[in-house]
């Protein structure tokens, strides 16, 4: 019985996306299929620069949306941050441009997700490897309303 409620909870997160776009949440779209991530949105320079610092923890398929007001080129580091975490870099249609495995806590190296990056999905260390996400994917979210690769209708 306890297995059933885990697969259910687990499906619920991230199974296939029904309906229109959720600003709470970021649907992505590959070879893999389909998963739904919960997420805060980091829209401000105030919580783009708090991120995720100080978190010791985070549910499995829950993560943090950094949009921009334009594309840029986007450097993050881990200062402070002390989970592993996969950074998912994408433009302004929701193609996954780079995808930064495990960064490694409280590190102060760059990461540098390249230039035209409008928004980066942080979510915990190694669950990119578990869906197999890839660049080339996709990713759906209100953030990404012009030419966008998938569709929120």
């Amino acid at each position: 019985m306890r297995f059933l409620i885990v697969l259910a909870a687990t499906l619920a997160l991230a199974g296939p996306v029904t309906g229109a776009c959720k600003p709470g949440i970021v649907s992505l779209r590959g070879d893999f299929g389909q998963a739904d991530i919960r997420v805060e949105l980091a829209e401000t320079l105030e919580s783009q620069s708090n991120g995720l610092k100080f978190r010791e923890s985070m549910p499995r398929f829950s993560g943090m949306l950094f949009v921009f007001p334009t594309p840029k080129r986007a450097v993050f580091w881990m200062q402070d941050t002390p989970l592993p975490l996969d950074m998912i870099f994408a433009d302004e249609s929701g193609l996954i441009s780079r995808i930064h495995k495990m960064a490694i806590p409280f590190s102060l190296d760059h990461i540098d997700g390249g230039s035209g990056v409008l928004a980066v999905l942080e979510v915990n260390g190694g669950l990119t490897d578990k869906l197999g996400l890839k660049p080339g994917d996709q990713m759906r979210h209100p953030a990404f309303q012009r030419n966008q690769v998938w569709s929120c209708e």
